[in-house]
């Protein structure tokens, strides 16, 4: 903590956006997965695909490697608006709550810095987010029904351009309440798995704890936050015929996806999912610990 509080607070912004980023490269293609998974069955269709391995397996075979990594220019731009955000702000209101002495805020009002800083986050990161979406979707598609954008920067101007600027934030509703429940569970559970490792004696404070500890985490975010995180994904993929859309709003995503396809369809590409969110969280605070080491080696002076 002492090292961090030398670091100037855009770079700290800069830091959380990049290492988001470098953790993306690696987990882009869990998130192309549970994205088809999720959108595999929908209006009570026949699944495209039983299993996380059955999908991945059809997505080499019909477009190859590269195919796992299609929109991962839309997951860089989600890591450079989002993560950037949330790191930063969460990081800033830490620091202002924090006590004259250094001593950390209370349970409750870092919890509350996380909701805030989940929340700024990911409404800046919609445009990116539903990028995301329709990028790593487009592989599934008949060719006829694909969107065919080039990149992030292409997605963005052709939504603009053809939908409207306003469809950029096209469900951020429950993009902000996934984020808020991601944020809350992996507070709670991270924290509290954490100190429970390091007491059992069996554990000490090193990546093997983060992993297990972020493992566990991530079993209870995903749960928590799945049903919302599908309702997200079709909103942002649907497309309006004649101007009707598909789905009115996350509330009638959410019926529709029980009344037809089941309840536990709430919970399509949980494997994924979750074997993404453990790693990506590793990843991520083990480049951004890396980061600041480097930057209090190289630039701050004692």
């Amino acid at each position: 903590m002492a090292s961090n509080q030398k670091i100037p607070k855009p770079v700290k912004f800069a830091f959380g956006g990049l290492a988001g980023m470098g953790a993306t490269v690696f987990v882009q293609p869990l998130d192309l997965l549970k994205n088809r998974m999720q959108l595999s069955g929908e209006g009570g269709a026949a699944r495209a695909h039983r299993t996380v391995f059955h999908a991945g397996i059809s997505v080499v075979k019909s477009e190859g490697i590269p195919g796992l990594y299609k929109g991962l220019t839309a997951g860089l731009a989600r890591q450079l608006l989002y993560t950037t955000t949330r790191v930063g702000i969460y990081t800033t209101l830490f620091e202002h709550f924090s006590g004259p002495d250094g001593s950390p805020p209370g349970f409750f009002t870092k919890a509350g810095c996380a909701l805030t800083a989940g929340a700024i986050g990911s409404f800046c990161g919609t445009p990116a987010e539903i990028s995301l979406i329709r990028m790593t979707a487009d592989g599934g598609l008949p060719a006829d029904k694909r969107r065919n954008y080039k990149g992030v920067l292409n997605a963005f101007s052709r939504i603009a351009r053809e939908e409207g600027v306003t469809t950029l934030w096209r469900g951020c509703g429950p993009t902000v309440g996934r984020a808020m429940v991601v944020n809350i569970a992996q507070l709670v559970t991270y924290s509290s798995v954490k100190e429970k490792l390091l007491g059992s004696g069996y554990f000490q404070d090193n990546i093997m704890c983060h992993f297990v500890s972020s493992m566990i985490s991530g079993l209870v975010t995903t749960i928590a936050s799945m049903p919302v995180d599908i309702c997200k994904t079709r909103i942002q993929n649907m497309k309006v015929v004649n101007g009707v859309p598909e789905y009115k709003g996350a509330v009638d995503v959410f019926l529709k996806t029980v009344r037809n396809e089941g309840v536990f369809s709430l919970w399509k590409g949980f494997t994924p999912y979750y074997a993404r969110i453990g790693p990506h969280t590793v990843l991520m605070f083990v480049f951004l610990e890396q980061l600041n080491k480097g930057y209090v080696r190289f630039f701050v002076k004692e």
